[in-house]
């Protein structure tokens, strides 16, 4: 969620005009709806595991921990970053045994913000905030640093993932950070361009059950800008090192090669990747040009609603590019939910916004609004809704035009051959009428180990009100049907599902989640439901303050 091209990642000046003291409190006081800025605030880290309170009782089948990373220090000295992407990555660990549950949490100790906290300033820019001049330079100093190449950050406060045996923490630039999953201690960096020729991967890898990973990474040249479907095989031996064997096995080139897609996440089948070419451009030349124009690079993000969304569809064991395009209305996506193969078509289901500004309204100085400013900001948000796209790949000079070609009779997402190499797809929507009361819904998570590439019934994810998750939803994609945990005053973070042992219905097992609030009077809790009724099985009290996060994974006890 980071949205950040490493090739271009280290920018000059600017200091947000907000101090740490107005951070602790919201800008207007007007009623309407309540002020969420404590969740977007710098709090300490708790680096021993402390006990929380339980209440219920916690299945003993479930023995592990949950990991979570986002954003949790925003200022260094009288220095602000702008951005909630911006924040330094603050891992946080709940760690459930025997119906017990301890939970810690420590900065990653990336070069970043040990940089920053040696300077006591904002000295790596970040998506939305620009690095502050060093004040012992002279202006000529500073003159001549603007036209210096940029230095990627590696503030990985988006996701955990997993290569090899190996755990990092990642953003969206060229560098992630290994990291001890037991301890949460911050390893060595690790460098996508050391091994492959790619300018950064997403926080959103895909896991066969081989162990093989597939990514995608952007690589920019002098013939224009490509996508790059990236495999990482599985481990061979024990020596061998987390990115040996990596290569890049298609590459897509970008329609508009100066003004390439930002993407967040893919699709993936058994046998297919799937890219999603969005109208969120990243123009190359404002980020070539970014220091000298003293813009962050959120400001070289646009949306172009004019623009076709095009699914690239590419066979991920051979590396052959599918000569179909698949085309449908413009929109905005940033998280995937599932994806499978079923008679010759991929089914691909998504979180899709109808607008592509929302990435701007995520500035910390929008977040700790309250009242009717805040409203206005909620009302100004696209919502986030879960479609569904039928992609057909048989298709030749003999295909019929102007009919559907999906043969599933279990969805009315359509897709109608325009000429020969271009399909025209219309989505389902997949929910009912009922679902217009919950308004949005976005963090999906399904059932992953087991149906993820596979066809499948239920998708879980946080109900929005826009900004942040106000509820859990469990999604039935057949019958449209759906179940909700709420509570007024807390604010439910990206939903982990974790399977029963030896479990054989989709939806037995439990869902995770950090339940955050505002309110001074109440407390953070890691939540437990039953997946399948959608009943709080326990809950477990922590006695610290967390931020609102972004993704995370749960790691069975070895």
């Amino acid at each position: 969620m980071d949205f950040i091209l490493s090739a271009f990642h280290n920018i000059p000046v600017l200091k947000n005009f907000f101090t740490q003291e107005r951070k602790q409190v919201c800008f207007d006081t007007h009623e309407g709806k309540e002020c969420i800025a404590p969740l977007f605030q710098t709090v300490q880290e708790t680096p021993q595991p402390i006990l929380t309170k339980i209440s219920g009782k916690i299945p003993k089948w479930i023995q592990g921990s949950l990991l979570r990373n986002g954003p949790g220090k925003f200022e260094f000295g009288d220095y602000n970053f702008n951005h909630w992407f911006d924040g330094m990555a603050l891992m946080h660990k709940f760690t459930i045994i025997d119906g017990n549950v301890t939970y810690m949490s420590k900065f990653l100790q990336s070069n970043a913000y040990k940089s920053n906290q040696s300077e006591n300033r904002i000295v790596v820019s970040e998506f939305g905030t620009l690095a502050t001049p060093d004040p012992c330079k002279s202006l000529f100093q500073r003159f001549i640093s603007t036209f210096e190449m940029p230095e990627p950050t590696d503030n990985g406060n988006v996701n955990f993932v997993k290569y090899k045996k190996d755990y990092c923490v990642s953003t969206e630039t060229n560098i992630m950070r290994k990291v001890d999953p037991e301890t949460l201690q911050t390893k060595e960096e690790v460098n996508w361009t050391k091994h492959i020729a790619v300018n950064g991967a997403t926080a959103h890898p895909h896991y066969d059950p081989c162990g093989t990973t597939y990514n995608m990474g952007n690589s920019y040249g002098k013939h224009g800008t490509f996508y790059n479907i990236i495999k990482v095989p599985a481990q061979e031996s024990e020596d061998e090192g987390i990115l040996q064997g990596a290569e890049v096995v298609c590459t897509i080139p970008a329609v508009d090669k100066w003004n390439p897609s930002y993407y967040h996440s893919f699709g993936m089948t058994e046998n297919y990747v799937v890219f999603i070419e969005q109208p969120i451009k990243m123009s190359i030349l404002r980020l070539i040009t970014g220091k000298i124009r003293g813009i962050p690079i959120s400001d070289c993000l646009s949306w172009d609603p004019s623009c076709d969304i095009v699914f690239r569809v590419a066979n991920k064991h051979t590396g052959k590019l599918h000569s179909v395009t698949y085309h449908t209305n413009a929109f905005a996506m940033f998280h995937q939910i599932n994806a499978y193969e079923d008679q010759g078509c991929i089914v691909l289901d998504l979180c899709c916004q109808d607008n592509g500004d929302a990435v701007h309204l995520f500035q910390l100085q929008n977040l700790h609004k309250s009242g009717k400013a805040l409203d206005e900001l909620y009302n100004s948000v696209a919502k986030s809704l879960p479609r569904r796209f039928v992609l057909p790949l048989n298709i030749d000079g003999d295909t019929p035009q102007d009919a559907n070609l999906s043969p599933l009779d279990y969805t009315t997402a359509t897709a109608v051959s325009q000429d020969f190499g271009k399909v025209w797809c219309t989505h389902e929507n997949l929910y009912n009428e009922t679902f217009e009361d919950v308004g949005s819904l976005d963090f999906p998570a399904i059932n992953y180990s087991k149906y993820n590439t596979k066809k499948y019934r239920y998708f879980y994810g946080c109900g929005l009100w826009h900004l942040v998750g106000s509820s859990l939803i469990k999604m039935d994609v057949v019958t449209k049907e759906m179940k909700i945990w709420q509570e007024d005053g807390f604010y439910p973070s990206e939903p982990v599902f974790v399977p029963r042992p030896d479990s054989n219905e989709e939806d037995d097992g439990v869902i995770l989640s950090a339940v955050l609030t505002p309110r001074q009077d109440k407390t953070t809790f890691l939540l437990i439901l039953d997946a399948k009724v959608f009943t709080e099985i326990a809950r477990a009290e922590i006695p610290v303050q967390m931020p609102y996060g972004f993704h995370g994974m749960f790691l069975p006890q070895q």
